[in-house]
């Protein structure tokens, strides 16, 4: 017998419905003839909690930390017991197994760690699907691949799920208990990615709320050349009191300029025209299509990711939503023209784009050398019924078409001009954009960013007309938002100060990773170190607290970030992830020896005076049970 382990029913339904025989559903599997498809239901074990490993870690203390097994032990998850019985009585018959985890590091554990735990010894294949569809389940049936390829894959996976619970475990009891010294009667709980993560915001709600504005005053000037007019800007130089982006801080100057500009001639001193060819944006990653959703309709990112989920698995119009990839790979090329025919469909506008594509268009989305254990998301080829999609699936839904129709849309051509002109001695530029050719742009915007400005040459006189003085402010950074936070996790080197550690991070994947993003956030408002004010994520005094607490190095991105770097070593066979686990306990006893309940209660102190706003005053469940864990000691709370 043939047994498939999938890592959820739908995946498995996908599998059992590509059999050459018609399925039967019996007890927790579908079988095929001698083909029987089995599932989990997500993670059904879990680490194992510090008392499984001596009896002294159930009560919280100080002196027992760290806690460190040994041996790493799982146990199942609640409700999981069944499903592991059906799996345990499935592979004692079986001859070989095939393991059909989600294409990605967490879906190699996800498996694996259950085939392992139950104790198989026998041979595993390896099932790769990134679409539900029959066609493509069918070729992937067909390509099966021997698990053991995918060992340092299963060894990142586990070294990141230890790592996280040696983390999380050990630091959340520690400033726990120096909470409760500093009378915080609840759960202070750390997290590798999610501390990071409200540190980001923790800081930025910092720099709103010490913003001070400054005044500036641009001087604008209407100029009339030989083929029409424009508007130029005055660039102040010394000795004028300018900020560190060249804004004129003192009025007086621009004043005086202003009033003698009208009927001065100049001259056009410098002119830089190009023309500009803009490919069209590639096809989404998960995170890429969360900021965009994000700012066109104001989802949140767990929002994008559910309806995914649902897209992926539930209606199965588009490809394995989880990815961090943004290109395609070549084969699917040929099949591009024909996918999106059943994509768009049913759409008016999605039909129309359709219509105007030119599939004989290559963009270089198609890259094989880019495309890892995923490619980028893209419709299945499945035409939607729209009324059987709610309102945000179907926007999402578009998303997705719209920019995988837009590999087949020429280039957008610009002709761009940026004019210096000497007027009374003084420099004032110009810019302008010409759209020579629209090309993929329609499919997003008709907005042109800037007016062409007339024809001119290098050298040609120019006369001043009006000129006028504007009164502005410098404006504080803006408050995170779901986009903005996203986009922030993704290119996490910019919130950078080492410039070492920025160059490293330059190519990483970021804080965090494309599957736990959005549950990063929900986690952290569940928590009630975020709320949410409109679109604007803000942190709690109890978060800004816990970050003003905490030793620099645990709510900063570098360490995290640099752990996905190993992370990633490991699975591509350049590190070791014994080695990486013994970095990370030196790193944890240091961590633990900063540890100040003095520093915790000043801080908590500290935020009870300051802006940050309130949590709700009705904690939600998840709270309420994780600090009724904290007091009774019998359980650490979760972590991501």
């Amino acid at each position: 017998m043939r047994l498939i382990i999938a890592e959820k029913p739908s995946l498995a339904r996908a599998i059992a419905d590509a059999l050459p025989e018609r399925p039967r559903r019996d007890e927790g599997a579908l079988y095929a003839g001698d083909t029987v498809v089995t599932w989990c239901l997500g993670h059904l074990l879990e680490q194992a909690p510090p008392e499984a490993y001596d009896a002294a870690d159930k009560q919280w203390r100080l002196d027992r930390l760290p806690i460190v097994p040994a041996a790493f032990k799982h146990v199942p998850r609640p409700r999981a017991r069944g499903q592991l019985a059906v799996i345990r009585r499935l592979l004692k018959k079986a001859d070989t197994v095939v393991h059909a985890g989600d294409p990605d590091r967490e879906g190699q554990l996800l498996v694996q760690e259950v085939i392992e735990y139950l104790g198989y010894r026998g041979p595993v294949k390896r099932l790769l699907i990134n679409d539900l569809n029959r066609p493509a389940v069918t070729k992937a049936l067909g390509q099966l691949a021997d698990n053991a390829d995918f060992a340092p894959l299963y060894r990142a996976a586990r070294a990141r799920s230890r790592a996280d619970w040696l983390y999380g475990i050990n630091l959340t009891r520690a400033w726990t208990l120096l909470g409760r010294r500093a009378g915080h009667d609840g759960v202070l709980s750390v997290g590798r990615v999610q501390t990071p993560v409200l540190g980001l915001i923790v800081r930025r709600d910092a720099a709103i709320r010490d913003f001070v504005p400054r005044p500036f005053y641009p001087l604008w000037v209407d100029v009339r050349v030989a083929d029409g007019e424009l508007r130029a800007w005055w660039v102040p130089g010394p000795p004028h009191p300018l900020d560190d982006k060249g804004r004129l801080l003192d009025r007086t100057p621009a004043d005086a300029l202003a009033e003698t500009l009208p009927g001065r001639e100049g001259q056009v001193v410098k002119l830089n025209q190009q023309e500009k060819r803009q490919a069209p944006p590639l096809p989404y990653s998960l995170s890429a299509l969360q900021v965009d959703a994000a700012r066109r309709y104001g989802l949140s990112a767990k929002a994008v990711l559910d309806t995914c989920q649902a897209l992926y698995e539930r209606h199965r119009l588009i490809t394995y939503p989880r990815s961090d990839c943004r290109y395609l790979p070549k084969a699917h090329l040929a099949e591009a023209q024909q996918t999106l025919a059943g994509a768009c469909r049913s759409d008016a506008t999605l039909k129309g784009w359709f219509d105007d594509a030119d599939f004989g268009l290559r963009s270089k989305a198609w890259n094989d050398s880019k495309v890892g254990a995923h490619h980028a998301l893209a419709p299945s080829g499945k035409t939607p019924s729209f009324d059987q999609l709610s309102a945000t699936e179907g926007k999402v839904f578009r998303l997705i078409a719209r920019n995988f129709l837009a590999q087949f849309y020429p280039p957008l051509v610009t002709f761009e001009t940026k004019a210096e002109l000497a007027i009374a001695n003084e420099a004032f530029r110009a810019g302008g954009q010409q759209v020579l050719d629209p090309g993929w742009k329609p499919l997003f915007t008709t907005r042109e960013e800037a007016p062409p400005l007339p024809a001119m040459t290098e050298g040609e006189a120019c006369r001043a007309l009006a000129a006028g003085v504007e009164a502005r402010e410098t404006r504080p950074p803006e408050p995170f938002t779901d986009a903005s936070l996203i986009k922030a996790m993704m290119n996490i080197g910019r919130y950078v100060e080492n410039p070492d550690v920025k160059r490293t991070l330059r190519d990483t994947d970021g804080l965090g990773t494309e599957a736990t993003r959005a549950g990063i956030i929900e986690t952290l408002v569940a928590r009630g170190y975020l709320v949410r004010r409109q679109k604007a994520l803000r942190a709690t005094r109890l978060g800004a607290a816990l970050i003003g607490a905490l030793p620099e190095a645990v709510a900063t991105p570098e360490r995290t970030a640099l752990w996905e770097q190993r992370l990633s070593a490991i699975a591509e066979r350049q590190d070791d992830d014994g080695a990486f686990q013994q970095a990370l306990l030196e790193d944890l006893r240091g961590l633990l020896a900063q540890s100040d309940a003095g520093r915790l209660h000043q801080s908590l102190q500290s935020a009870q005076g300051e802006a940050a706003p309130a949590p709700s005053a009705r904690p939600g469940r998840a709270r309420k049970k994780a600090a009724k864990r904290g007091r009774t000691g019998s359980r650490p709370p979760k972590r991501p």
